[in-house]
């Protein structure tokens, strides 16, 4: 089957690591993978990105080849009370992170460490930040930390489950279903257009 150009977005996945390594500031790049979701959720009223245009969920399922055992996902991750838990979770972590902005914008000293799993501080000594404002590198410093603790959990329940088993509990795809859960009270067909050939794909790849 001829791939097409979304086939190879995982590429830009990469790309958004290594920048980040190159100069922190590059994380802020990551709120695209944070506001296209939602917008098609909320515009086109499916899941269209998380079933398509994901590169991180390309990226697993590239990896997931040689690496996953492909075993299926424990049950308890599919649970909505989980699901919604975990998203409620990442959100208080994402909060955190905001605050610590807005204590930076305040006053407080730039923390030039990224944080690995809400708790382990690595440090980033070599980034270079003197151009901008010590709250827009202190936000740059926590995104890429948010961004960097989903991968490491993506990585991990691919490697020990199915490749993509991370999209069964990813706080992304459990917004843009609940937009697309939303949408499908208002629309007939699914979740409007494609939107119920999305969602039957997204319900499948929980399987």
């Amino acid at each position: 089957m001829k791939k097409k150009w979304y086939d190879y977005l995982w590429i830009g996945e990469l790309l958004y690591w290594v920048l980040g390594l190159c100069n922190i500031l590059f994380a802020w790049l990551g709120m695209l993978f944070f506001t296209i979701p939602l917008l098609v959720a909320l515009i086109g009223g499916s899941k269209a990105y998380c079933n398509r245009y994901c590169g991180r969920g390309q990226l697993l399922s590239l990896l997931g080849q040689k690496l996953s055992r492909n075993a299926p996902p424990p049950r308890f991750l599919r649970t909505r009370w989980f699901r919604y838990s975990f998203l409620a979770f990442f959100m208080v972590m994402f909060g955190l992170m905001l605050r610590s902005t807005y204590m930076v914008f305040a006053g407080a000293p730039l923390r030039q460490a990224v944080t690995l799993l809400w708790v382990f501080k690595l440090p980033w000594n070599w980034a270079q930040v003197d151009m901008v404002a010590p709250w827009i590198a202190q936000f740059a410093f926590g995104f890429y930390g948010v961004m960097l603790t989903s991968t490491v959990l993506g990585l991990v329940t691919m490697a020990l489950f199915r490749p993509r088993s991370w999209c069964v509990y990813c706080p992304m795809g459990t917004m843009t279903q609940g937009v697309c859960m939303l949408k499908q009270k208002k629309e007939d067909g699914g979740c409007g257009g494609e939107g119920q050939k999305d969602c039957g794909a997204a319900a499948a790849s929980r399987q």
